[in-house]
């Protein structure tokens, strides 16, 4: 009777120091997978802001711009894929598509003095420049988190509980070409001191370039001659 209960003893605490980790470790994977949630939904609110304020954008400089009927269409089509996007992977691509459409966009901006001295456009480029912002905070975070996560994947015993209970590894939302290297720009520099708006600033050692507009700045997340020849535009300077 003393050997059987010795037995079931040492049999509870065998699986009581093997339970304890295995449980400890599908809690944390549950933790790191909702937290990759809780800051993909800050991400999508930010993309949302974007998706609201391109077609305003877009109306303020149709008029003057009707023969760039080319880049319209791209903005149009990564909209419509936004729109359409099912799983991460898809919002991620539809994304940095509308990123590359918009940068398009902001060069051929360059050529028309009226639009970059118009206050309405100015205004949207403004708010479009603090919605980049923050959409590239909130990517940041969320690779963040992903990182978290797919360490816990892994490793063991996570590697052992995501292997049981299904938890797949995450994929990290990439920046398009040349974001990880956007240039600093100086808001107070070539500003126009009579309607106090800013122009073209370029950073060209860094392979990058930004556009300002008023108070704030549109990073163009590509090389500066990569992006003019898509464009089929040459910049004045």
């Amino acid at each position: 009777m003393k050997g059987w209960l010795k037995g079931l003893i040492g049999v509870f605490i065998a699986v009581l120091l093997l339970g304890v980790p295995l449980i400890s470790s599908y809690n944390g994977l549950v933790t790191e997978e909702s937290n990759v949630d809780v800051q993909w939904a800050n991400v999508e609110t930010k993309l949302q802001r974007r998706y609201d304020l391109i077609p305003n954008l877009v109306e303020s400089v149709k008029g003057a711009m009707e023969q760039e009927q080319e880049v319209f269409g791209a903005i149009a089509d990564a909209r419509a894929r936004i729109g359409s996007a099912q799983t991460t992977e898809e919002q991620v691509a539809a994304s940095n598509e509308m990123e590359s459409a918009l940068s398009r966009l902001l060069v051929i901006v360059e050529n028309y003095p009226e639009l970059k001295s118009n206050e309405q456009v100015t205004a949207l480029m403004d708010e479009l420049a603090g919605t980049e912002n923050r959409i590239s905070v909130e990517r940041d975070r969320y690779n963040e988190s992903v990182q978290q996560y797919n360490n816990k994947v892994k490793r063991f015993p996570g590697s052992l509980m995501a292997g049981l209970f299904g938890f797949d590894e995450k994929s990290y939302f990439e920046a398009v070409s040349g974001a990880e290297t956007a240039p600093s720009v100086d808001l107070n520099r070539g500003r126009d001191k009579k309607k106090g708006r800013g122009c073209f600033v370029s950073n060209e050692k860094k392979g990058a370039m930004a556009t300002t507009f008023g108070f704030g700045s549109i990073l163009l997340f590509d090389d500066v001659r990569t992006i003019q020849k898509r464009a089929g535009v040459t910049r004045s300077d």
